[in-house]
């Protein structure tokens, strides 16, 4: 089944954009407003992406198995509540990168992936978006 997905930003050279999954909007953009900090810490990393940089510690790949081929996870907090954005890439035949924010999982609670994040991961690698 084919997703929607609802743009949010771009970067200035129009060469990178975030989206965010239609069905999971609600819960994603609630979780981003329920304080200054989740705002502040979504923007810093959106950024990161935007500019085209690297940061393990917030964005990165999860590489687990070949379902979840193209999912990243924006990271919210390692440390304390660990929130997590789960993302899928894709790259347009224009050649624009864009990433879908997916799925919001909140309170992960150990550095290994548990079965249920194993899960939502591979989900989110299942999702075919129409941009």
């Amino acid at each position: 089944m084919v997703r929607k997905c609802e743009h949010i930003i771009s970067s200035k050279d129009g060469k990178r954009a975030i989206y965010v999954d239609s069905i999971n909007k609600k819960d994603i953009l609630e979780y981003l407003k329920r304080d200054e900090r989740h705002k502040k810490k979504f923007k810093y990393i959106t950024d990161i992406i935007l500019g085209g940089h690297k940061n393990t510690d917030l964005y990165d790949k999860e590489d687990i198995n070949e379902k979840c081929k193209d999912v990243t996870a924006m990271k919210f907090f390692k440390g304390q509540e660990n929130d997590r954005i789960y993302c899928k890439e894709i790259n347009t035949p224009k050649g624009t990168h864009i990433v879908v924010t997916s799925i919001l999982h909140e309170r992960k609670k150990n550095n290994d992936l548990s079965a249920k994040e194993i899960a939502l991961i591979e989900k989110v690698g299942g999702y075919l978006y129409e941009i």
